[in-house]
């Protein structure tokens, strides 16, 4: 049995029923005997509508209340994922970050992770149920809601998985993995099956926006293997792995 951490991005959380096509992947991969944790965007456009919100009020919002604000979309793809799993006749607890354990520094906006101690993550893998973790947010010092810039969720994503010790983080998107070129620009673009971690470094600092270089690097730093997958198909993906690590020895590559 392998313990699998899955994150999905906001397009594949736009709406109900695209949380109830995730729901039922979840669902597909526990019942194959894996642990599973998710970690969640927040659904489509939420988090640009709520900065329009904010500077429709205020041209100039307080750092700690647009923190506030921006942790709420993750808040809602969390438990309305909670909820499609258990329609689908599986148990699941969704918690926020500070819930999750993700301790932060004081800046808003791009905070960097300074622990995560998932002890509650950690028990509800244990009784059974799927764990959902609401990504891009964590707490400071002061006790106040933090947010993780750009490409917080897949970082977020790639730090639990360190901190549980999983065997593989899956990260979720809208593309069939990792191409030569974005595939949505260049017909003629193909996918590649692995890298290694400096050449998807190289690819992030250059301007693909399939994985955030942050969560690239954390990823490195821990060798923990990455699979980026499309959650509307079936279709392997690329696997981002470490060198001696051979990408056919990982779990749930189907």
């Amino acid at each position: 049995m392998a313990l699998i951490v899955q994150k999905y991005g906001g397009s594949s959380v736009a709406d109900a029923e695209s949380i109830k096509r995730v729901a039922r992947r979840v669902v597909e991969t526990k019942k194959k005997g894996n642990s599973v944790a998710v970690v969640v965007s927040a659904m489509g456009d939420t988090t640009d509508d709520l900065i329009d919100q904010a500077l429709s009020i205020d041209s100039n919002p307080p750092e700690r209340e647009m923190d506030m604000l921006m942790t709420a979309g993750e808040r809602i793809s969390m438990s309305l994922l909670a909820m499609a799993i258990h329609a689908e006749g599986e148990r699941a607890h969704s918690f926020t970050g500070q819930q999750a354990g993700f301790f932060t520094d004081a800046r808003y906006g791009a905070a960097h992770i300074k622990a995560v101690k998932p002890d509650r993550v950690k028990n509800a893998l244990d009784s059974g149920a799927v764990a959902i973790v609401a990504g891009f947010q964590g707490i400071n010092a002061k006790g106040d809601a933090t947010t993780l810039g750009r490409g917080g969720s897949d970082t977020s994503a790639v730090a639990l998985a360190v901190a549980l010790g999983a065997d593989v983080c899956e990260i979720y998107t809208d593309v069939d993995g990792v191409f030569t070129a974005d595939p949505r620009i260049v017909p003629t673009a193909r996918r590649i099956p692995s890298i290694g971690y400096d050449a998807i470094l190289e690819m992030a600092s250059c301007g693909s926006k399939v994985l955030a270089l942050r969560c690239v690097e954390y990823a490195q730093r821990f060798n923990m293997p990455l699979h980026v997958r499309s959650s509307f198909s079936h279709r392997p993906g690329t696997l981002v792995v470490p060198d001696d690590v051979d990408p056919r020895t990982l779990p749930n590559l189907d």
